[in-house]
C-alpha cells in the first residue's frame, strides 16, 4: 500500500470573515469527495489563509499521482481560492 499526503496552502482572498472562509473551504472539501480522499484543515484563525491535508491510500503509484494532480486541478478551478503552495510526501 502507498500512501499520499497533499499539502496545499491557500489564500482566499475575498474572505472577510471566518465564516466566508469557512463557506470557500467547505465548496472545495465538497468537490474533493468525487476523488475518495480525506481532507483535514489546519485549524487556525486567519481569516484569508488555510492548510489543507489530502491523504490517499492506493496500490498504484501512477494512480496517485493522477488523483492529486486532479486535486489540484480543482482547487485551482475553484475562483475564490489561490493555491500559494502545494507539497507532496509519498509514506
Amino acid at each position: 500500500m502507498i500512501i499520499g499526503l497533499l499539502t496545499v496552502e491557500l489564500f482566499i482572498p475575498e474572505a472577510n470573515s471566518l465564516k466566508s472562509k469557512r463557506y470557500a473551504i467547505r465548496s472545495i472539501k465538497d468537490k474533493l469527495k468525487k476523488f475518495n480522499v480525506s481532507v483535514g484543515e489546519d485549524p487556525n484563525n486567519l481569516w484569508q489563509r488555510t492548510t489543507l491535508a489530502i491523504a490517499c491510500v492506493t496500490s498504484d503509484t501512477s494512480h496517485l499521482y493522477s488523483t492529486f494532480e486532479k486535486v489540484k486541478q480543482v482547487i485551482v478551478s475553484n475562483g475564490s481560492v489561490e493555491l500559494i503552495r502545494a507539497d507532496l510526501e509519498i509514506l
